[in-house]
């Protein structure tokens, strides 16, 4: 008493209690002869625990019994056959599943599903699920279920399928009204509908290696630009940097722009040359952004400038992978920033149309289409002079007080440099002293040695003609 299972990872072959269920193996015999279990999936797969299948939709809330198949709605579960003596001890033990509508302390009822235990010693089951098989055959196909990977409710990622079932040995007469069909029946609409992944589908990428990795690697930096985005590095992840602009390295410290833009300048017009400094010290980092007004000039400046050498260096070019203004750009636009001038925030360039009150007066004049008063019309005029010359006025104040503010800070520079000239003059002058008190006091030195040896000398003739006499 024994039945064959065909499913997408391998075939099972499951022999039947009969002796203690015969209730329930008559039950799992006749379904598994209608077809009843073609196509059904593992709904439910739980890593060293059990795999349960038999609802046709793969909902698990559905399914029914021979005998509802046979007699109607109202018999669609049974009473569940729990023997004591049977016990979950090994792998690939086969239960019945108990139906959501029924409690296991009243003992439960069984309807069509059932499930394969994928572990041993699964003693907590006993005595509250109709065991009436195990896996005789097949073992190695109950391994690959365990390693399914599933999603957090249990349900594979890739479908695990009951393909086709075949009775080896049916003990029991078929029942009355049980039609077998002659052949396997093709799936249902709610069945192709609850497919993922199919079995026989190539998750993987088929041909060139050079090409999927190349892929691979365009869908990861696809990856990294979201993220970009998302974290507010980059306007959009599709944007890419611009075309004209050269990336031009290993400088030499003392090179200028006005150079570098006069070298370059003669592959065509160039929109600017700028050489990266220090922020803090204005010291050159040898490496500048060159952009052109043309694509193909800046191709051009690519392939004939490349290892040049430059004030004693060679120097290397490429295109400029920045899109920092671009950037900037975009976060000016979408805040309303606008760009600083000098360097200080709170400055901007001169405009010859401001924003503002006098922008709104001016704009006043076009709402009269027809003079109907002259009176009001002069009136009108008068005040938009009046506000002209009050911008002019307001212009020169701002002139005269950036003047004023350029000269203080000329004076301050002028005062600092003075006074710093006043202290190197007063260190040399006191170095000069120094060095001459020290001279000064060498010469005493030797003279006073000169004078007491001319003494010593002096004194020891006179002890020598003493003692002559």
């Amino acid at each position: 008493m024994s039945v064959l299972i065909e499913t997408s990872l391998g075939d099972l072959v499951i022999d039947l209690y009969t002796d203690e269920c015969p209730r329930t193996t008559l039950n799992f015999l006749k379904l598994c002869k209608i077809k009843y279990y073609n196509f059904a999936p593992f709904f439910n797969v739980q890593k060293d625990f059990m795999a349960q299948t038999g609802d046709p939709t793969g909902k698990g809330d559905q399914g029914e019994s021979i005998y509802g198949i046979l007699n109607g709605p109202s018999r669609r579960y049974f009473p569940a056959e729990i023997n004591p003596k049977l016990k979950h001890k090994r792998k690939g033990m086969v239960s019945m599943a108990v139906a959501a509508d029924a409690s296991i302390e009243s003992g439960g009822v069984s309807g069509s599903q059932f499930f394969i235990t994928l572990a041993d010693d699964l003693d907590y089951l006993d005595g509250k699920y109709t065991l009436f098989g195990e896996v005789a055959e097949g073992l190695e196909v109950l391994d690959k279920m365990n390693e399914a990977y599933c999603d957090d409710k249990g349900r594979p990622f890739r479908d695990i399928r009951i393909k086709h079932t075949v009775v080896l040995d049916d003990p029991f007469p078929d029942p009355e009204g049980l039609q077998v069909p002659d052949e396997s029946p093709l799936p249902t609409k709610e069945q192709m509908e609850s497919m993922r992944i199919a079995d026989d589908e190539d998750i993987e990428e088929i041909g060139d290696p050079e090409e999927i990795e190349k892929r691979a690697r365009e869908r990861e930096a696809k990856a990294h630009a979201l993220t970009l985005e998302m974290i507010g590095d980059l306007p959009f992840a599709e944007v890419k940097p611009p075309e004209n602009v050269l990336f031009v390295c290993k400088l030499n410290p003392v090179t200028r722009d006005e150079d570098l833009e006069m070298i370059f300048s003669r592959f065509g017009a160039i929109h600017s040359c700028e050489i990266i400094r220090d922020r803090q010290t204005g010291e050159s980092l040898s490496y500048a952004f060159v952009e052109f007004e043309n694509k193909e000039d800046a191709e051009e400046a690519y392939f004939k400038m490349q290892s040049v050498l430059i004030d004693d260096r060679r120097i290397h070019v490429d295109f400029s992978q920045s899109v920092s203004k671009l950037h900037k750009d975009w976060i000016s636009k979408r805040t309303g920033s606008k760009e600083s001038m000098g360097g200080f925030d709170n400055l901007q360039k001169r405009t010859r149309y401001r924003d503002g009150e006098s922008r709104s007066k001016r704009d006043e004049g076009y709402d009269l289409v027809f003079d109907t008063n002259k009176k009001d019309h002069k009136k009108l005029k008068t005040d938009e002079d009046q506000s002209r010359r009050g911008d002019s006025r307001k212009d020169d104040d701002r002139s005269s007080t950036k003047r004023g503010s350029d000269r203080n800070s000329s004076r301050r520079d002028d005062r600092r440099d003075d006074r710093r000239d006043n202290r190197r003059d007063n260190r040399r002058d006191d170095r000069r002293d120094s060095k001459r008190d020290y001279e000064s006091n060498r010469d005493d030195r030797r003279r006073d040695h000169r004078d007491h040896d001319r003494r010593e000398d002096r004194d020891r003739r006179r002890d020598d003609d003493r003692g002559r006499k």
